[in-house]
């Protein structure tokens, strides 16, 4: 191995001295390849394979090693990283993405049918996988627009119109994934919850904050929350496993979370008894239900919300 590196070494310093050499100077040229194809054949006879291999290497007869996760490609912006197939882009997807690889090409063959853009004689029309990508990375990173545009090729405009272009894909194409469940699933989840104590129960509900910059066309004040901050509420239920059941947002961070619910779809689905779709079951002191969620106690009860009872002592 050590022959084999000393070969490589010196075949590189004449070559390197080689291309440094004037044209004009054919003489000294021709002396340095004589000398270089001379010194080559010496190492050789040392050691003929390290050094064929090696030098095969080198001159990129032989592919390299696929780089691995400690080597870092740099290119031309977070697209083009992404892009590169290796070893490093797998971490590079959960970094920037917060997904691995094969989820986000089973997003975008998903969404490709919803984003097919006409080619024009004023433009080519971007790829549906560079869309997505950008979009998933807006969201991820929280980055502006401008900054984020630069590192994806495309301009502030484009970006814009990526973010709302993909979010009405996704909408489009998973249009059945945020459900209440159904089926297999709905026995899985009432018996998960069953094991906890709660029979019949189909998740749990709570709001979150959104931040946001501060609304120009709207009322500021509206949106600044207790933690002195800008935000939009979401009102999300989850099941034991944190899949989404139920996504509400879009109301001022000040609005309790009392009042978003009743304003929510959700609650006008539960008043009128068409969310949970499961046989009504008797529980303990003559309840009778066909499921509920549960909340913390800044919610009002209601027949199908529990809450936490405070007993005073």
């Amino acid at each position: 191995m050590v022959t084999a590196l000393l070969a490589v070494s010196t075949h590189l310093q004449h070559t390197a001295a080689l291309r440094r050499s004037p044209a004009r100077r054919a003489g000294v040229r021709e002396a340095i390849v004589t000398h270089a194809m001379a010194d080559s054949n010496s190492w050789a006879t040392v050691w003929d394979a390290p050094f064929l291999m090696a030098n095969a290497i080198v001159s990129g007869v032989l592919p390299r090693e696929t780089p691995r996760w400690w080597i870092r490609r740099r290119t031309d912006g977070t697209w083009q990283d992404l892009i590169i197939d290796d070893d490093t882009t797998y971490d590079y997807f959960h970094e920037k993405l917060r997904m691995t690889r094969g989820a986000f090409y089973d997003i975008v063959a998903t969404c490709t049918p919803f984003l097919q853009r006409s080619l024009t004689h004023y433009r080519t029309p971007l790829m549906s996988e560079q869309l997505v990508a950008f979009a998933l990375y807006r969201w991820a990173s929280g980055e502006t627009f401008d900054s984020a545009t630069s590192s994806f090729g495309m301009g502030r405009s484009s970006g814009i119109k990526a973010v709302r272009d993909v979010t009405n894909a996704i909408l489009s194409a998973y249009a059945d994934k945020i459900a209440m469940p159904t089926g297999r699933r709905l026995l899985q989840v009432t018996r998960a919850f069953a094991a906890k104590g709660f029979p019949n129960c189909f998740g749990c509900m709570d709001c979150g904050h959104v931040y946001v910059d501060t609304p120009a066309n709207e009322p500021a004040e509206n949106y600044f929350d207790r933690k002195q901050q800008y935000s939009v509420i979401a009102q999300v239920v989850v099941d034991l496993d944190m899949r989404v059941l139920d996504v509400h947002v879009g109301y001022p961070g000040s609005i309790h979370d009392a009042m978003v619910l009743i304003n929510s779809s959700l609650y006008r689905r539960a008043e009128a008894d068409t969310l949970f779709l499961a046989d009504a079951v008797d529980l303990p002191h003559g309840v009778r239900t066909r499921g509920y969620v549960l909340a913390h106690n800044g919610y009002g009860p209601l027949p199908w919300l529990v809450v936490p009872q405070l007993t005073v002592k």
